[in-house]
């Protein structure tokens, strides 16, 4: 399995790509697995959390994703990158 990281910085250099990892934390008697996700943007720019899923962290994406790309939609306006968003 390749790491996500190396030295500290993300392995994760091709646009569209995404890695992760799970890794399992102990806090005295209890332990939780986590995963931690990175993705590279067509853009060139990096998203990465750690969430408890892998569900988790691709929606996490997805959410950062459309306010990335539809900035406004929320407003009920059109938004601004491609102009035909509205809001759910």
């Amino acid at each position: 399995m390749t790491k996500i990281t190396e030295n500290g910085v993300s392995t994760t250099r091709n646009p569209g790509q995404e890695q992760y990892e799970t890794f399992t934390r102990r806090i005295g008697r209890k332990t939780k697995k986590y995963t931690a996700y990175d993705f590279r943007d067509h853009d060139g720019e990096l998203f990465s959390t750690v969430k408890p899923t892998l569900a988790d962290c691709r929606s996490a994406r997805d959410e950062w994703l459309d306010r990335k790309y539809h900035p406004n939609a929320s407003c009920g306006r059109p938004c601004t990158n491609c102009g035909t968003c509205r809001p759910a």
